[in-house]
C-alpha cells in the first residue's frame, strides 16, 4: 500500500498564509502525496509551486458551513478550476440535509459536478451533524449526482472522522465511489484503521508525521 498516495495534505485554517502553503507544497513534493488541499485563494499559488510534480491541487467549496447557494457553489467551483484546481471538495447544505430535502442536496452536487468539468468531486456531508439515515441518504445523493467521493468532515464541525461513519458511507456507496476520511486523522494507525473500514483517501494536516511512522520521506 502506498500510504503517501492516500493523503490529501491539508492546510485550511483561517490563519493560513502563503508561506504556510509554500511549506505544504514542499512537503507534498518530498513525500509525493496525492494532493494538497488549500482554500480557494491559494489555488493559483499551489498550482505554480507544484508544477512538474505529480501532486494534485485540491480546494474546498462552500467551506466550511455549506450554507452558500448552489449557484454560488457552482461559480466558486468554476473559478477554482480556472485557477488550476484538479479536485474539488464541496460541503453540502447541512440544514437542507437535516430537513431531508435530498432533492436540493442532489441538485447542488450536480451543479458542482457540472462546473468541475470532469475534475474529481468529493462531497463533504459533515457526519457529526447527521443521523445514520441522513448520512446514508446524503451519500446516495452523491451517487445519483455522479460525484467521485463522499467525505466525512470539514474538520471544523463538532467532531471528525470515525470508523463507524466510514463503514456507513462505504455501505451506502458500494464500490462505485471513493470514501475520504478527514478530521482527526493524525497517526499511521489511524490511516490503516480507516482504510480497513473502507476509506480510499485520507485528509490530514499530519501527513509528514504519518510518513515518518511509515518509514517514508521525513522532510
Amino acid at each position: 500500500m502506498d500510504i503517501n498516495k492516500l493523503i490529501d495534505h491539508t492546510a485550511l485554517k483561517a490563519v493560513t498564509t502563503s508561506k504556510d502553503v509554500e511549506k505544504l507544497c514542499q512537503e507534498a513534493i518530498a513525500n509525493n502525496f496525492k494532493s494538497v488541499c488549500v482554500n480557494p485563494s491559494f489555488v493559483s499559488l499551489a498550482k505554480k509551486l507544484l508544477t512538474g510534480s505529480d501532486v494534485l491541487v485540491c480546494t474546498v467549496i462552500g467551506f466550511p458551513l455549506g450554507a452558500n447557494t448552489k449557484e454560488v457553489k457552482g461559480l466558486e467551483t468554476a473559478d477554482a478550476i480556472k485557477n488550476g484546481a484538479d479536485e474539488i471538495d464541496m460541503v453540502i447544505n447541512i440544514g437542507k440535509a437535516k430537513e431531508h430535502d435530498y432533492k436540493y442536496i442532489e441538485e447542488e452536487i450536480k451543479t458542482v459536478v457540472a462546473a468541475a468539468n470532469g475534475r474529481t468531486v468529493k462531497v463533504i456531508i459533515e457526519t457529526c451533524y447527521l443521523t445514520e439515515d441522513e448520512k446514508t441518504a446524503c451519500c446516495l445523493c452523491a451517487v445519483r449526482a455522479q460525484a467521485d467521493f463522499v467525505k466525512t468532515s470539514t474538520g471544523f464541525g463538532t467532531s471528525g472522522a470515525n470508523l463507524s461513519d466510514i463503514r456507513t458511507m462505504r455501505n451506502a456507496v458500494g464500490d462505485g465511489l471513493g470514501v475520504k476520511a478527514s478530521g482527526g486523522v493524525r497517526t499511521l494507525a489511524d490511516v490503516l484503521a480507516f482504510v480497513e473500514a473502507g476509506a480510499t483517501r485520507i485528509g490530514t494536516s499530519s501527513g509528514v508525521q504519518i510518513m515518518k511512522e511509515a518509514g517514508g520521506e521525513v522532510k
